[in-house]
């Protein structure tokens, strides 16, 4: 590589590169307002919870309630995300946010707060922001090149940590002065700068050639996706975990301020500051490390350090020592986060890209609330401190899954659609979108001297068939000539079988392309596509009138 392509190369994949594209640039500014006031409402919540209720379960569910939504709102909103422009559905999603938080600071004006309200609301504007986020994630490869990527996936991390440094000291300070009310009409005027960053973007919405799917149908490829895919089911495995272990530090860090260190709010704001800045300045040297040391690498160095960190808190009972286990705690858990998110970025094609991404929001934030309730019930019978100690063992064995479930390296070749174009030859029937279920077979002749590399093949074309919409895929072998094979599928109406060709991706093609090599059939005549329980091609009586004129061939919308 020359010294020019190299310095090219360096302003491509620094940390800060993204930010010369303006609209991500400006997005990015934006989403600092509104991490800021997401900040404010966890401090505010938090605080105010401690002073309606000693329990510390209650407390930590305050961090449950903002991450719920996450889990049950992230997946159908990627799959409106990709059905749809994501730039409205990410203005939505805002506004929501916006008006559920403005409803919570006129209710703590009046004085109506209760614990159970705060839980409400808390979940009601993080649902909002569950609706926006796999619309703004899905949408960065659109705002950035591929090289920018990591570093982008980085700064969105970074946006939120620069908030987190300086947003719950803020936020603590805004609670001692004019109480939680404050923070929570603070932090629906915070949503307002990103809403309107994202009206201005000029976003080209190409609109599919399909009618949108059904969203349980939406739903479930999404999940399907995931499920055979081998890299993004690694990855919110491992998201989950790593949730389930850190969470002490989200989830108790208020009781770590008021119990252990005997603080008050403002202490409180101080822990999480550094935890900030410790993910701030880890975010930086995202791009770096996954390029030196590898994304599995990092993820297991990180989940040692976060184990000892967490231990420190565990025995600490000093503002110093806790602010500096709480920075060791912030780098070491968003670079996992990023790093995971990249993987996820990079391994999804656009068709499902925010569907994949909501998924492992939802397998991240599961583990966070599920495990800072679950920590905060295990406090509350322990101590604070035992809890934190228990945390780091778990965070161990996090990184111990690595060597079991790792992370695959990133795959090489193009993720977009193949276009296959619309005209479908050898179609005799009048279909509908809604005709079916529709099965396929395609035959092969292959030599049984290839037969076991021939299966194998055909077990990763099983993979592909499967994430894409085929479903009851099944693989046969004749009995008086074995050299004779069968693939058959379903798909469940005509126009899935129809999205189903619109999702094949190179890799994908690639895939088929080694099993045809085995395949001594050429041409198309080897693919035959019935209509399963036919009734609708069929007169219901001998004297029905017959509307069906002779063969025709579909040509999609």
């Amino acid at each position: 590589m020359s010294a020019t392509a190299a310095t090219a190369s360096a302003g491509n994949s620094g940390a800060f590169a993204p930010l010369s594209e303006p609209t991500f640039r400006r997005i990015w500014i934006a989403s600092l307002f509104s991490n800021f006031g997401q900040l404010f409402l966890g401090v505010g919540a938090a605080w105010e919870m401690t002073r309606l209720t000693t329990s510390p379960s209650m407390v930590a569910l305050v961090q449950t309630a903002l991450m719920v939504p996450l889990m049950f709102v992230t997946l159908p909103a990627g799959a409106v995300a990709d059905m749809f422009d994501r730039r409205r559905i990410a203005m939505s999603g805002l506004a929501f946010a916006s008006v559920s938080a403005a409803v919570l600071a006129t209710i703590a004006f009046l004085g109506l707060t209760t614990p159970w309200v705060i839980l409400l609301f808390c979940a009601l504007i993080g649902g909002g922001v569950a609706f926006y986020s796999p619309s703004w994630q899905a949408s960065i490869p659109e705002q950035v090149s591929r090289e920018k990527l990591p570093a982008a996936v980085a700064l969105g991390s970074i946006s939120y940590n620069v908030a987190r440094s300086f947003g719950p000291a803020l936020g603590g300070i805004i609670v001692l002065a004019y109480g939680a009310k404050a923070v929570f009409g603070t932090t629906a005027l915070l949503y307002l700068p990103l809403l309107f960053s994202f009206f201005l973007w000029k976003r080209r919405h190409t609109p599919s050639r399909l009618p949108p799917e059904r969203i349980d149908r939406a739903i479930v490829g999404g999940a399907r996706y995931a499920f055979h895919s081998p890299p993004i089911r690694t990855a919110l495995i491992r998201a989950l975990a790593f949730g389930l272990a850190t969470s002490t530090s989200a989830g108790l860090a208020p009781l770590v301020a008021k119990t252990l260190l005997k603080g008050d709010a403002a202490t409180y704001g101080i822990l999480l500051g550094a935890q900030g800045v410790g993910a701030v300045v880890g975010a930086v040297f995202t791009s770096g490390i996954r390029a030196r040391i590898g994304a599995e690498n990092a993820i297991r160095l990180f989940a040692v350090g976060s184990g000892i960190a967490l231990f420190v808190v565990g025995f600490g009972r000093t503002l110093a020592i806790d602010c500096a286990a709480f920075f060791v705690i912030g780098a070491c858990n968003i670079l996992s986060v990023a790093l995971i998110n990249v993987s996820v970025q990079m391994g999804a094609p656009r068709w499902v890209t925010a569907r994949a991404l909501s998924l492992y929001s939802s397998f991240l934030t599961a583990g966070v609330g599920v495990g800072a309730y679950a920590w905060g019930t295990f406090a509350a019978s322990t101590s604070v401190g035992t809890a934190f100690i228990a945390s780091g063992v778990t965070a161990l064995a996090s990184g111990a899954l690595g060597f079991i479930l790792p992370l695959p390296e990133e795959e090489k070749g193009d993720l977009d659609p193949i276009d296959f174009g619309s005209e479908l030859s050898g179609v005799g029937m009048a279909l509908t979108h809604r005709s079916g279920p529709i099965v396929l077979e395609l035959e092969y002749d292959v030599d049984p001297d290839n037969a076991r590399e021939f299966y194998g093949a055909m077990m990763k074309v099983q993979s592909v068939r499967k994430r894409i919409g085929a479903f009851e895929w099944s693989l046969s072998r004749d009995i008086a000539n074995p050299a004779l094979w069968v693939e058959r599928y379903h798909c469940p109406t005509w126009g899935d079988y129809l999205r189903m060709r619109s999702r094949y991706t190179q890799i994908d093609y690639d895939v088929q392309h080694a099993a045809d090599s085995f395949n001594r059939i050429k041409g198309p005549s080897r693919l035959t596509r019935r209509l399963e329980r036919p009734f609708g091609s069929v007169r219901w009586k001998a004297d029905s009138p017959d509307l069906y004129e002779g063969p025709v061939n579909y040509i999609g919308p």
